[in-house]
């Protein structure tokens, strides 16, 4: 019986085993982590060489063991091992590798793993660009990268920001960087790139990085890389967002009451009637007189009611205490208007709609999108509406050939009206807010205090001479009536189409053939109308104008990738490139308008319209190569060799050598740091150099000599417009970076430090000529200048839990600018202009103004030094005899930018800053705001409260007194601190949990409230640092205000 039974279980046991070693056929599906199946996974059964890839609905099926195991891995997840566990049928779903797609950047002519990288680059994310509301990329990389400034001078909805890598390049070129979109030049302006296309950005910043690309990257390269589908089913997108858009930069804290304004106009006429003789009685009567009248020096304007028989402002220099706001003149009501209020409270809408449609095959990938944006600025007559679309696919047509191409089309109106960015303009409705006294109505009322309409029913406001006063500030214009009545269009259509086919000729051997176009039609109209403002006269004019700007661009790239004993890998690249632009345009203007509402040349009959037109041709071409060997994945090397030729130059100056070299060691693998493993992930030193060059001069053929064509007595007559160098030829820039990688304790901080160093020579500059050559300046090769500095990038996981995570993020740049060589005619006395000197051993942006010596407390003049720069620091009033003086750098020390990150349970909290440090800046505004009483009708900063009198005779702040002329009278007063920090964007967002919206047959839906522009801190309130690189040039209240933009919005996938 024992042994029946023993027989038994050993028959089971057997039975069994016999079973787990049999062979079965196990089927499944393998998804992403939201359930999307994944198309093209490779389904390994451990062990062996059997194995699947899986189809286009993600299924596959594999002959396996019961008790095997299975190896599922798919590019861009995390590999996984599944137990068959005897099952027949499973669902596999892999988790996306952040770490791998991280490693991967997109560099010039591809790609290249991060660390076996040996140049200088950093990546911007998507999700940290859909983050900001912005028209363009360019506004939203400020405080984003190390080493890239974002200058914004126009808050105008589409305008863009400049960008600057690594300081300054030249003194006359361009200094932009190269855009590449997808792989090949970018000549269209960067509105018509929607943001929600864009699935990442790279900015190539040393000559390992860019010196490939010859000609164009010398002042560093952005590479923008459009989306493309990631999974086998269709992904459908759309995302919808509202909001409303403000101010984001306050008024000056001015003078708001108007009695206060009444009282201190008052003081400065009555301080220049005393200090030219007068006695107290004749200068009180001599001054209250004066003070109303727009033809002695007073404000030209009465809003109070005062009793008869009683001064206006009594000898005591206070307003009379009963006189009452609100005057009559027995025609019109004045009573003042708070303009900033008016102006800017009105609210308005901004409206973002995208829809993309993404997936792929294992032989196809596709991406096609469609865009709608409508933001219509905070004044009137000014916006931004756009149309898109994006068609971008690949197709793998053999095995041995790939075909793709990518098409984009964008429509969009640009409404920006003229003067809003100019000092001075009393079109400008930036600067009359500002600078207007709080004593002057913005609407014509009716003896009731009703607003008066005219007889076409139009808002009747004050332009300071349409009633029975007249205003001393901007008379003769209401920047209210010319915004609404005028029209300003610029009406766009870009297209980008791109086609290549890429050949397998045999393993490791890749050619490529790669052309696209960019074609810009612009068409712009301004009318001015008849009715109010400068073209009254006239009887209204119009200017309408055409730009074609159409750019090709040739690739013909051979490249080779080879690995040799498992630890030898080449990669060599070979090709040709060709680039050519032509850009045409076409103008003309009239005057005396048919129907004052057409912006058409035929509506207008005063006289033949004025006409112009013209052609220019850019061509560039180039020979480019380079090598990459990494050595068992530890020590990397590189070069790149690109010899160019640029049209801007005469055939015999041309040409130009361009080249870099580079390595890295990644000494996280040496086998002496092993015992580091557990708190160090990566440890790299790098370093490059390379010799790039530049020829973005102004002028298409700045080598020749251009003339302007006229006519004398019916025949032909030429006058010099241009005079051209056939000397000239390509601005040199030799770069060098050294730099450190990092990563530590499983990724949770990872970073970089680098140094750079780059000197320009043979900079392109138009030298000033004496006037009796009969041409003011010629382009010439002068001078040298380096740029140099260190930059540190950080970012940290504080933590990083199944339901939490928070991490945080850190950007800085310190760079310098030295002037080292200039013409041997300037190079004593420096480069001289009105606000900036440029001198041997200074900066490109060294500040030269008359230096102010403070308040004679004795007088309350100001005062002024003599000559410092020869050493003469004798004080004097007398403003004219002062000399000015050099004062040094005004770039920033430092700058960049920190945010933070986090998440969870379905919600995210984002927040992202800029900052600037040790620069200093020209507050124009604050000059004009700070006068003596010489420009009465501009309002006072609330400064003007410290002024110098005898009972404060130890102040900063001079006298009041009309007589003391302030007028362009710049001094380092008004050279102030451009230190700032920046509240850049908040995100807020809510993404349903997955249960739920796959109950509704939906991929996710996220719920979510932005704000741009959130706040700024710097030195003084209205003050706008983020305008200007340096303190060389005017900033100030008078540029169209930096927007501060809220919106919520949904994003749902399907």
């Amino acid at each position: 019986m024992v042994r029946k039974l023993v027989l038994t279980l050993i028959a089971a046991f057997g039975a069994c085993a016999l079973a787990a070693g049999q062979q079965r056929q196990i089927s499944g599906t393998v998804t992403s982590a939201d359930g999307t199946p994944i198309a093209g996974a490779t389904v390994m059964v451990d062990g062996t060489l059997n194995g699947a890839t899986t189809e286009a609905n993600g299924q596959f099926s594999v002959t396996a063991p019961a008790d095997g195991t299975l190896s599922v891995s798919f590019i861009g997840y995390e590999t996984k091992s599944v137990a068959i566990a005897g099952k027949t049928n499973l669902t596999i779903a892999l988790n996306e590798d952040t770490q791998a797609i991280e490693d991967v950047i997109v560099v010039a002519y591809g790609t290249a793993k991060k660390e076996a990288f040996t140049g200088s680059a950093s990546v911007v994310k998507s999700t940290d660009i859909a983050k900001r509301q912005v028209t363009n990329v360019t506004n939203a990389l400020s405080g984003q990268v190390a080493g890239v400034q974002a200058i914004s001078s126009n808050g105008q909805p589409g305008a863009t920001s400049t960008i600057k890598v690594r300081g300054f390049g030249s003194m006359a070129a361009y200094s932009d960087p190269l855009y590449i979109v997808d792989g090949v030049p970018y000549d269209g302006s960067m509105n018509a790139i929607n943001t929600a296309d864009i699935e990442s950005l790279s900015v190539l910043k040393d000559a390992a990085a860019a010196a490939i690309y010859g000609a164009r990257g010398a002042n560093g390269v952005i590479i923008i890389t459009t989306k493309r589908g990631k999974s086998s089913e269709a992904t459908v997108s759309f995302d919808a967002k509202w909001g409303s858009s403000s101010r984001g930069i306050s008024k000056y804290n001015v003078i708001e009451d108007p009695a206060l304004y009444y009282e201190l106009g008052y003081a400065s006429l009555y301080n220049s009637r005393i200090a030219a003789g007068m006695d107290a009685v004749s200068a009180h009567k001599n001054a209250s007189s004066a003070l109303l009248s727009a033809d002695n020096g007073g404000v030209g304007y009465q809003v109070y009611t005062v009793p008869d028989g009683q001064h206006f402002i009594g000898t005591n220099g206070k307003l009379n205490p009963n006189a009452r706001l609100g005057y009559s003149d027995g025609e019109y009501y004045y009573t003042p208007d708070d303009w900033n209020d008016e102006l800017f409270n009105g609210g308005n809408l901004r409206q973002e709609y995208n829809v993309s449609v993404a997936g792929a095959t294992d032989r196809m990938n596709y991406y096609l999108s469609a865009g709608y944006l409508d933001d219509s600025g905070i004044i009137d007559g000014s916006g931004f509406t756009r149309y898109t679309a994006r068609l971008k696919a690949d197709y793998q047509a053999k095995k041995w050939l790939k075909v793709g191409g990518s098409m984009g089309y964008t429509n969009y109106d640009l409404r920006n009206p003229s003067g809003q960015n100019s000092w001075g303009s009393n079109g400008n409705i930036f600067y009359i807010s500002n600078m207007i006294a709080p004593i002057y109505p913005m609407y014509v009322r009716d003896l009731d205090g009703n607003i008066i309409r005219d007889n076409m029913g139009y808002t009747l406001y004050d332009s300071g001479n349409n009633t029975n006063q007249r205003r001393a500030f901007a008379g003769g214009s209401n920047p209210m009536m010319t915004l609404k009545l005028n029209k300003y269009h610029a009406y766009n259509d870009v297209f980008t189409g791109q086609w290549f086919a890429e050949a397998t000729l045999y393993e490791g051997l890749k050619i490529k053939a790669d052309i696209s176009t960019n074609v810009t039609n612009t068409r712009s109209s301004t009318l001015y109308n008849s009715f109010y403002g400068t073209a009254v006269a006239d009887q209204g004019s119009v200017t309408v104008g055409h730009t074609r700007d159409i750019g090709v661009n040739q690739q013909y790239i051979a490249t080779y990738n080879k690995t040799f004993a498992e630890k030898h890998t080449v990669s060599l690249l070979a090709g040709f490139e060709h680039y050519s632009l032509t850009a045409q345009s076409l103008s003309g203007s009239n005057k005396k308008l048919y129907n004052p509402t057409i912006a058409e040349l035929n509506n207008a009959i005063y006289e033949t319209p004025s006409v112009s037109s013209s052609t220019g041709k850019y061509k560039t071409q180039g020979f480019l190569f380079r090598a990459q060997y990494d050595l068992a994945d530890k020590y990397f090397f590189s070069a790149s060799y690109r010899r160019d030729a640029s049209s801007r130059f005469h055939p015999d100056h041309r040409w130009g050598n361009f080249w870099s070299v580079g390595g890295a060691w990644l000494l996280s693998r040496e086998d002496f740091m092993k015992k580091s493993e557990n708190w160090l992930d990566e440890l790299k030193i790098k370093v490059s150099y390379g010799v790039q060059g530049n020829d973005m001069l102004p002028n298409d053929y700045p080598y020749m000599d251009q003339y302007t064509v006229g006519s004398v007595n019916g025949d032909f007559s030429l006058s010099l417009a241009y005079k051209g160098n056939p000397e000239i030829t390509w601005e040199t820039s030799y770069n060098f970076n050294a730099g450190v990688e990092f990563s530590f304790f499983k990724s949770r901080l990872t970073g970089s430090f680098e140094y750079f160093n780059k000197k320009t020579t043979d900079l392109l500059y138009n030298l000033p000529t004496p006037i009796s050559v009969g041409y003011s300046s010629v382009p010439v090769n002068v001078g040298s200048i380096r740029n140099y500095g260190v930059e540190l990038e950080l970012r940290g996981e504080l933590l990083r839990t199944k339901n939490f995570q928070w991490s945080v993020n850190l950007n800085a740049t310190y760079l310098k600018n030295k002037v080292l060589e200039l013409s041997s005619n300037v190079a004593e006395s420096g480069i001289r202009s009105a606000q900036r000197i440029i001198r041997e051993g200074g900066s490109l942006y060294d500040a030269y103004y008359v230096v102010y010596a403070g308040v004679d407390p004795a007088t309350g003049s100001a005062l002024f030094y003599k000559d410092p720069d020869n050493g003469d620091f004798t004080k004097i009033t007398d403003y004219n005899a002062a000399k000015q003086s050099d004062l040094g750098t005004t770039l920033p020390d430092v700058y960049g930018g920190f945010g933070t990150q986090l998440s969870f349970y379905g919600f995210d909290l984002s927040a992202q800053f800029s900052y600037q440090l040790g620069g200093k800046i020209y507050d124009r505004s604050y000059l004009d705001l700070m006068h003596a009483g010489d420009k009465l009708g501009t309002n006072w900063h609330a400064d003007i409260l410290k002024a110098w009198t005898p009972e404060n005779p130890y102040t900063d702040v001079p006298r009041l007194n009309a007589s003391d002329i302030t007028y362009e009278h710049r001094s380092s007063r008004e050279l102030t601190s451009s230190n700032y920090l920046s509240l850049n964007n908040v995100t807020l967002g809510y993404t349903l949990p997955k249960k739920w919206t796959s109950k509704m047959h939906m991929g996710s839906i996220r719920i979510y409230v932005s704000a741009d522009n959130v706040a700024l801190i710097s030195t003084r309130k209205g003050l706008d640092p983020r305008q200007s690189f340096g303190g060389t040039g005017d900033i100030g209240a008078f540029n169209y205000s930096a927007l501060r933009t809220l919106s919520g919005g949904i994003n749902l996938t399907f």
